[in-house]
């Protein structure tokens, strides 16, 4: 017997970074399929799950919150989003309904990952398993995201600090990790620097 990702998995959405490569400019506002990153990706979220989907976001006021208007999100302030991913990771970690098995890590700026990207990375959750984080991966194998932690690392989720994007945690997950391939390079593909962004548009107009 198995025991699958179920259908109100939350999902956290990491998008409290400061966007300091792009001088000036929010990477998470660039417009993907006609809305800002974060709403596309707060969206796709929204889609996969009947349950609470989390925005970690910088401390108000920020535009991004604006970005999320009529979705249907918890928008999570990190008051020490500066500190880097791991206060984003520690802080929706802690706002989680108690009971959750797992949950879904999604990354703000990853442009390329579809609806169905998620769908995939959920469907190989197995709750009864060894298994502790089940990882989206490159077509050649190079892990990424989104990333399902189970709840048995939620307590060790909440101790880290830094910008390792609890890499720690995953590095002592050891072969309780699953990679899953996703099509092509989405699950690592992001843009950071404003030239960055204008190579990949030209390539989806080339």
């Amino acid at each position: 017997m198995t025991a699958p990702a179920p259908p109100d998995l939350p999902v956290i959405v990491l998008a409290a970074g400061q966007s300091k490569r792009m001088r000036g400019a929010d990477k998470l506002l660039e417009l993907v399929d006609g809305m800002p990153l974060l709403r596309r990706q707060a969206s796709m979220a929204c889609d996969v799950t009947k349950g609470p989907v989390l925005v970690a976001l910088p401390p108000r006021p920020h535009p991004r919150y604006q970005c999320l208007d009529a979705l249907g999100v918890n928008r999570i302030p990190v008051e020490d989003a500066a500190e880097g991913m791991n206060a984003s990771i520690r802080t929706a970690i802690a706002a989680l309904p108690e009971g959750a098995p797992a949950a879904m890590l999604l990354l703000g700026d990853l442009p390329e990952l579809t609806e169905d990207d998620l769908r995939q990375v959920m469907a190989a959750v197995d709750l009864d398993s060894e298994v502790l984080i089940w990882r989206g991966a490159t077509q050649a194998g190079k892990a990424g995201h989104p990333i399902v932690f189970s709840a048995r690392l939620f307590d060790a989720l909440k101790t880290i600090s830094g910008d390792s994007g609890g890499r720690s945690v995953v590095k002592a997950a050891g072969n309780n990790v699953r990679l899953v391939p996703l099509t092509g390079h989405r699950a690592r593909m992001d843009l950071d620097t404003p030239e960055e962004w204008a190579a990949w548009r030209a390539r989806q107009t080339g």
